[in-house]
């Protein structure tokens, strides 16, 4: 029923404007190859029943031959609830094992609290805060180590 598969922004963009949490719900693609331009980096889109459900991007952030960074994972709120995220997670966690990489990080909101559970529950370990005006905003950084 669900299908992991590596993809190009097109696809992404697909799911993208069914993510709510997103404060850019309608960005064009260049918003996302700006980001990971000129660093490794991996595309990955889910699909239920042939339909693009959810995705996640990454890409080597920091360039320590380390650390591979989980930019942004969404899954269409139409779709949540059938462990599409966690497919996706999996499938990103295998890839950068597979190249080298000896830790997952990411960084979520103080108030995706959805997402916080998810990543306490999938073993993440909180490393830093980047604090903001509205602790709402704060940024938690968390981090896996999934070297072999």
């Amino acid at each position: 029923m669900i299908e992991i598969k590596e993809a190009n922004i097109e696809e992404v963009l697909k799911v993208h404007r069914n993510v709510l949490e997103f404060d850019v719900l309608n960005p064009k693609k260049e918003y996302f190859e700006n980001r990971y331009k000129d660093r490794e980096k991996l595309i990955i889109v889910a699909y239920y029943n042939n339909i693009p459900a959810g995705y996640i991007i990454g890409y080597d952030e920091f360039q320590d031959n380390e650390s591979f960074y989980c930019w942004m994972a969404g899954v269409d709120i139409n779709y949540r609830r059938l462990g599409i995220l966690t497919q996706l997670m999996h499938y990103q966690i295998n890839w950068a094992r597979e190249k080298g990489y000896h830790f997952l990080k990411i960084k979520t909101r103080n108030s995706r609290r959805e997402m916080l559970s998810f990543l306490i529950k999938n073993n993440f370990y909180f490393t830093d805060i980047e604090k903001e005006e509205n602790i709402n905003d704060n940024r938690i950084i968390l981090q896996k180590n999934i070297k072999k």
